[in-house]
Formats: structure tokens, C-alpha cells, sequence
């Protein structure tokens, strides 16, 4: 059987809409503050998600996109990453449900996903 898919919302995405929706759903969901890394480098925040094999979502395409060629270049393995611009609440939550149903935890290993192609 494979893992469901943990997230973690950076400082970007961590809105009480989002997290109270996720949560209503069951989803498996910390923020960067419930891990006290508030104002930690992008870095540090896909490090810690990856730690706790969380797949981390965030409104910051253009550093995550970074951080992800740059890990994986390294041969630093991540949980995933997911990159939204910044929609309403409610598709945002639409989306997010579409992707952790059709991927596994283990699917998203190393992934860098765009959640505008989970409409």
C-alpha cells in the first residue's frame, strides 16, 4: 500500500482557509509555524519537510523551482514539492484533493508538481 501524501505549507501558503479545508478533509497538513520555523530560508523549510517526508506546498514558484534543481543536482533527495499561484481558497483545496487522491507519497519523491495542471 502506499503513504498518503503529508504536506507542509511554507510561510507563502499557510492561510487559516486552506489549513481549516485540508484539515475538515482529513489531509495530513503542518504549518511553519506548528514547526516553529517562521522567517527560516526556503532552504531550511524544504529541508525540514523532507525530514518529516512532508511534500511541501507553497505560492513560491521561482525559489521552490530553484531549490529543486538545485537538490536534485546535489543528489538531495525531497518529498516533493507543489507550487500554486495564488487562487482562491476553495480551488486551491479543489486541486490539492485531486492530487494527493491520484499520487502516493512515494510518487512524489523528488517531484516538482504545478498545481494549475490539477484543474
Amino acid at each position: 500500500m502506499h503513504s498518503p501524501i503529508r504536506l507542509y505549507l511554507d510561510e507563502d501558503s499557510m492561510r487559516a482557509s486552506l489549513l481549516r479545508a485540508l484539515r475538515a478533509r482529513q489531509v495530513d497538513v503542518v504549518t511553519v509555524a506548528e514547526a516553529d520555523l517562521m522567517g527560516s530560508s526556503d532552504e531550511e523549510q524544504l529541508a525540514y519537510a523532507s525530514a518529516q517526508a512532508r511534500t511541501i506546498f507553497t505560492f513560491n514558484r521561482g525559489d521552490f523551482a530553484r531549490l529543486h534543481k538545485a537538490w536534485l543536482n546535489a543528489g538531495r533527495p525531497h518529498a516533493g514539492i507543489v507550487v500554486s499561484d495564488q487562487l482562491e481558497t476553495g480551488i486551491v483545496v479543489r486541486r490539492l484533493l485531486k492530487l494527493l487522491a491520484a499520487r502516493s507519497a512515494e510518487e512524489m519523491r523528488n517531484q516538482f508538481e504545478y498545481l494549475s495542471n490539477w484543474r
